[in-house]
């Protein structure tokens, strides 16, 4: 019996030498439907194409001289805020500050702002693209204008705590339909 005590000691010992690692959180592959656009004519001074995953448009906000959209897209939790401002007496200037200003506002938790130009002279829209990387409350938030009459913002927030890993494949689907919804703004006359 102790011949054979110490051989298994010594197997028991040496089987154990690594210590158990605990697994990596796991998020799941999400996958989404190829985006098919609708246009949208709303009652504000202009229209654009939205994704038909996203609700329909029901209602449009009024606050004054602002002008609301929200495109919710459910099966993603998140929502699109469309927000449109009637550019006058020179107020140009202070609506591409606010718009700046509330992409700056996420630097806090940002780890970066990347921004893209964007430009179609043939529809007379001129904007810029922000793309904010990190736990941001907003992944992504644009204007755009015809730097005469018209000003259109908007922003993406999900209904969820901001965890960059779990909501990437989303804000990357919901980025594109952004995209989209700038290149085919156009106004009303």
């Amino acid at each position: 019996m102790k011949r054979l005590a110490l051989p298994l000691l010594s197997l028991l010992m040496l089987s154990c030498g690594n210590d158990p690692l605990p697994k990596p959180k796991g998020y799941l592959r999400l996958e989404y439907p190829n985006a098919s656009y609708e246009k949208v004519i709303v009652p504000l001074p202009f229209s654009f194409e939205k994704n038909k995953l996203a609700n329909p448009i029901s209602t449009v906000q009024t606050a004054g001289s602002t002008n609301g959209i929200d495109i919710k897209y459910p099966a993603l939790k998140a929502t699109i805020y469309l927000t449109y401002k009637e550019v006058k007496n020179g107020n140009l200037d202070s609506l591409l500050r606010d718009a700046q200003n509330l992409t700056q506002k996420h630097t806090i938790k940002a780890d970066e702002i990347s921004y893209k130009d964007f430009e179609s002279k043939e529809n007379k829209v001129y904007g810029m693209l922000y793309e904010i990387g990190g736990d941001a409350a907003s992944q992504s938030q644009f204007y755009v204008t015809d730097s005469t009459k018209h000003f259109l913002s908007g922003s993406l927030y999900f209904y969820a705590k901001p965890n960059y890993d779990s909501i990437y494949p989303a804000s990357e689907y919901l980025k594109k339909d952004i995209k989209h919804i700038m290149e085919s703004v156009h106004w009303k006359e």
